[in-house]
């Protein structure tokens, strides 16, 4: 891997490798683009087998983090960072701390927050030693748990594809695919079995399955099996590049929408999904629900208001088909033209020069 070539294909800004040999820390932070404010993007600690599948994890959802903020209308720019390691083994107080350390030596740059093997206890851990840190699960101006707010947001965006696909948003005896059952998938699980759809789950740890069968009345099948389950909706909620093309051929489905980033394998997995009439719900329009949720701490949190908010991504999902329809093209360019637009937008009004803590002259007379 070119680390220059790639930075500079895709317009990252920075970098940063963060090694601490007394708590084992290993990480990567990338900083996408900060036009809109700064870089906001959770933690996730995974045990790459790599260090450059790490990397490119990293650039790729910073990457992902500031299209999600602009599409949602929100002045952060992206980023995003990764721990190497499994976070069931070598998870620590020191290794947290010392990430929390380097964090704050970026200054504001890059905001973290939990992801994926990242807990929020371990952020309150994270911050001890950085106030640079979003997702906190209790405290003033806490926002808690984002999961239940990302998954209303892909149930909302899961509802307008259906009014799209089906002519009736109703999730009644629909049936859903979800993969993974973390934070986000499991509320996802919960609200559709409320809702009365059938519902299969898969995920790579069986105790999950276990759990939400038993409660929720849900159909386990393997973690290979679900990409062939026949459904309405295929709903990816655990790690990237998903649909791919081993995988997008498989697929007995009539839409793909759930919370899990960078569900691409590459941009022609996309155009892929169009050719065999599957509708697409880009990723970071249908679960920006979590950013918002963080986002909110940032200027005084309020649940209600961070809910309301994450239900527009309905009315997302919506512009960004009708954009497809209208253009002729493919949803996930549609959601990149939407959010490439209000970046190139407010980064032209930037341009205006506004002075900072400047003395005010009075004339003399």
């Amino acid at each position: 891997m070119r680390v220059f070539d790639e930075l500079s294909k895709y317009g990252y800004e920075q970098l940063v490798f963060a090694n601490d040999e007394v708590s084992g820390l290993r990480a990567v932070i990338a900083i996408h683009d900060t036009t809109l404010g700064p870089a906001l993007g959770g933690c996730r600690m995974w045990p790459y087998e790599s260090e450059e599948e790490a990397v490119i994890d990293a650039l790729r959802l910073a990457r992902g983090m500031t299209y999600k903020s602009a599409a949602a209308g929100l002045n952060l720019g992206g980023g995003k960072a990764v721990i190497i390691g499994d976070p069931r083994k070598d998870k620590s107080e020191a290794l947290l701390r010392a990430f929390g350390r380097f964090v704050d030596t970026l200054g504001g740059r890059y905001i973290t927050a939990e992801d994926v093997g990242i807990r929020g206890e371990d952020v309150e851990i994270i911050h001890m030693e950085t106030g640079y840190v979003v997702g906190l699960p209790s405290g003033p101006g806490a926002g808690g748990d984002p999961s239940p707010v990302t998954a209303y947001g892909v149930i909302r965006g899961i509802i307008a594809c259906l009014e799209e696909v089906f002519g009736d948003g109703s999730l009644s005896g629909r049936s859903v695919a979800v993969q993974g059952i973390g934070n986000v998938g499991y509320s996802i699980v919960k609200y559709l079995a409320k809702e009365g759809a059938k519902v299969y789950v898969a995920d790579v740890f069986q105790e999950r399955v276990d759990a939400v069968v038993e409660e929720f009345g849900v159909e386990p099948v393997s973690p290979d099996e679900i990409y062939d389950t026949e459904c309405d909706v295929f709903c990816p909620c655990a790690l990237g590049g998903v649909i791919n093309g081993e995988t997008v051929t498989r697929l007995r489905c009539k839409i793909v929408a759930g919370s899990a980033n960078n569900q691409l394998r590459d941009e022609s997995h996309g155009d892929a999904l169009e050719d065999l009439g599957i509708l697409y719900a880009p990723d970071y329009i249908i679960n920006a629900g979590g950013v918002i949720n963080v986002a909110e701490e940032l200027y005084g949190y309020d649940r209600e208001r961070a809910l309301r908010k994450a239900g527009y991504v309905y009315d997302r999902i919506k512009s960004v088909i009708e954009i497809a329809k209208r253009e002729g093209i493919s949803p996930h360019l549609a959601a990149s033209r939407l959010a490439e637009e209000r970046i190139g937008k407010i980064g032209g009004i930037h341009r205006i020069y506004v002075p900072r803590h400047a003395v005010c002259r009075r004339a003399v007379t």
